[in-house]
């Protein structure tokens, strides 16, 4: 293709469009992504990326590939992994990463047919297990804790490990090793990499400290952060070809574990970007794929080498790695099974694949074909088999599925503190720090920041939760996170606060179909809940029985109304949509105004005086009637 910005554009569009239609169709994106590459590409012969870009190709993809590795750094923070599952992800990096680097290896060369330094450095990219891919498999399948968070760190701390042994590998393989002995190389290559990791912990200390002190206001911070990671990866390029994949990383990682305050809205800046790179990179390195690479890529070289990769390599390198663990044997099956790869592993295959070709390793470029096909393999075979598999292992998820609260109020607190009494999780989320206050203060568990960032996967384990409520007082907000988090919940368990707007605007309210159902059967405003509670209303928790039946219940409410109800053992919640019927046996947990209890005895006095009088009336009937003269 001629155009060079025509070539950028059909790009920009096949990755971002295969990314929405992934959303759309709840399919993994990355599939999508390489479909769209191959059909333009080989297919269609549309555009050919390493012609069409010329001596750009590579810096291209190189860059690409830092800001994926700095984004993916940034979400690694230290201090969440702790409890009971630390030791196990401990053990998963070491020994499991050398294990599992050195059955690579060799299943490459064996297998694969890779030389040996090429079949080294890709079995060091192939340790890590993509969290952007396991991340929206663990919330399908709702493993039960230890698991969901042992698979999900391992694919977060595993992800600049895998680039640090690519970038030690492909250093010693293109080293002139003709005038240097091992140990001299050796010594070069630790001493260029540690003055990379440090290069990058210095220069992401000095960021963070620049932020934190006011430095830089807030606007600007996007885009310094932007500019800063692109100094730290030619810089460190400098010092040593290839480092500024290290420093990069060393940065992110040092950036995420340094408490800036700002560090959510830079989350999701870089995410944005980094959204923007994947889809470049993953049409661009399949539409560069001949059809005779595609060909061989699914030769039965290949299918051994996957099934070596799966059946083998990884059962091994977790069972021998957690031998000896807190992890039960269940656990370590499961983790044993799943590792599905993702987007870092075929960014990185793709770029070393090139940069080694260019060295004189020409089987070099069969790594992006193995990549792929490992891929689509582990993210298909997992994908199926997840949660039968942690259901047959009994790692599935038995607890009641939890709350999820938008929008942290006093009401909500209350409603919160109540719904624990049913024995569900339930947790608060706001990005704002003050509202947060009263739910902390209260013991309520909460998240602080932004529901709908992508970040949130990474932070907040969404697997626990299997109701959500949107009682922010932004109705667009709301409608957002309802509609963004429907497909994993599933529409009858989402749920929003009324904030319409009125009649006479409603042109200017969101549109039905976007929103949750509608909160309450009258579908009070936030507003007014927030008043009333004010006002003294509170939550009543009531058992209806045989003795106190339903409707006598319903009576009782007057102007107050049943929130939700829990019938042998599930949770029922209050809308418009499916108002509650209660029946005997159920537990109700009703909003209702102070003067409740009086309003019930005026009621029972009302009662018990028509029913006297009914009494009455009856004897003054039969006392009128005159018995019949006898004979």
């Amino acid at each position: 293709m001629d155009n060079l910005v025509l070539s950028f554009a059909l790009i920009g569009f096949l990755g971002i469009g295969a990314q929405w239609l992934a959303w759309r169709m709840h399919l993994p994106a990355i599939v999508l992504m390489a479909m769209a590459g191959i059909i333009v590409g080989p297919g269609l012969g549309l555009i050919n990326p390493e012609q069409d870009f010329g001596e750009f190709y590579h810096p291209m993809i190189a860059v690409a590939v830092a800001i994926i590795l700095f984004e993916g750094g940034l979400q690694l923070k230290f201090e969440e992994i702790r409890g009971s599952i630390s030791e196990g992800v401990w053990r998963l990096v070491f020994p499991g990463v050398p294990i599992a680097w050195a059955l690579g290896a060799i299943a490459a060369h064996y297998a694969a047919g890779l030389s040996w330094p090429v079949a080294v450095l890709f079995a060091g990219i192939l340790i890590v297990t993509g969290p952007t891919v396991i991340l929206p498999l663990l919330r399908q399948a709702r493993l039960s804790h230890r698991p969901s968070a042992l698979l999900k760190w391992e694919g977060i701390i595993n992800d600049p490990i895998g680039a640090l042994l690519a970038v030690i590998v492909y250093e010693y393989v293109t080293y002139d090793a003709g005038a240097h002995t091992t140990f001299e190389i050796a010594g070069s290559l630790i001493l260029g990499s540690v003055m990379s990791i440090v290069w990058g912990i210095v220069l992401g200390r000095f960021t963070a400290s620049a932020f934190n002190l006011g430095w830089v206001p807030e606007y600007l911070k996007p885009p310094v952060l932007l500019s800063v990671v692109l100094i730290c990866f030619v810089a460190a390029n400098m010092l040593q070809e290839e480092a500024g994949l290290l420093a990069v990383t060393a940065m992110g990682v040092t950036m995420a574990n340094s408490k800036l305050p700002s560090i959510n809205e830079l989350r999701h800046f870089k995410e944005n970007i980094a959204v923007l790179f994947v889809s470049g990179v993953f049409v661009i390195l399949t539409a560069s794929l001949s059809r005779e690479t595609i060909v061989e890529a699914l030769s039965w070289q290949t299918f051994w080498f996957v099934a070596a990769m799966l059946f083998v390599v990884r059962p091994l390198a977790i069972m021998i790695s957690t031998m000896g663990s807190d992890l039960s044997l269940q656990e370590r099956l499961l983790t044993a099974w799943i590792a599905p790869r993702g987007i870092v592993a075929v960014a990185i295959s793709g770029f070393f694949a090139g940069v080694l070709a260019e060295a004189g390793f020409e089987e070099a470029e069969r790594m992006v074909p193995l990549a792929f096909a490992i891929v689509f393999a582990t993210v298909v075979l997992h994908g199926f088999t997840i949660a039968p598999i942690g259901k047959w292992l009994g790692l599935a998820s038995k607890a009641k599925p939890g709350f999820l609260i938008i929008g942290s109020s006093d009401w909500a607190v209350a409603f919160a503190k109540r719904i624990q009494e049913f024995g569900a999780p339930v947790m608060i989320a706001d990005d704002r720090w003050a509202a947060l206050r009263p739910a902390r203060q209260a013991n309520v568990p909460t998240y602080f920041g932004e529901i709908l960032s992508e970040v949130t996967e990474y932070h907040l384990d969404l697997n626990e939760f299997g109701y959500l409520v949107a009682l922010g007082d932004n109705e667009a907000h709301n409608s957002l996170v309802c509609t963004d988090l429907a497909p994993e919940l599933g529409r009858a368990k989402i749920f929003q606060i009324n904030n319409a707007m009125p009649s006479e605007n409603e042109r200017r309210s969101v549109a039905r179909t976007l929103k949750g159902r509608v909160f309450m059967k009258t579908g009070p405003t936030l507003n007014e809940l927030k008043q009333r509670h004010r006002d003294g209303w509170f939550f009543q928790k009531t058992r209806v029985t045989e003795e106190y039946t339903a409707e006598q219940y319903m009576a009782d409410l007057h102007n107050g109304e049943p929130v939700l109800l829990q019938r042998k053992g599930v949770i029922i919640v209050a809308s418009q949509e499916q108002p509650l019927q209660p029946e005997k046996g159920d537990v109700v947990l009703a909003f209702v105004p102070p003067d409740i209890e009086e309003q019930r005895e005026r009621r029972r006095d009302k009662e018990a005086k028509a029913a006297q009088e009914i009494v009455e009336r009856k004897e003054r009937a039969i006392a009128d009637i005159k018995p019949e003269p006898a004979g």
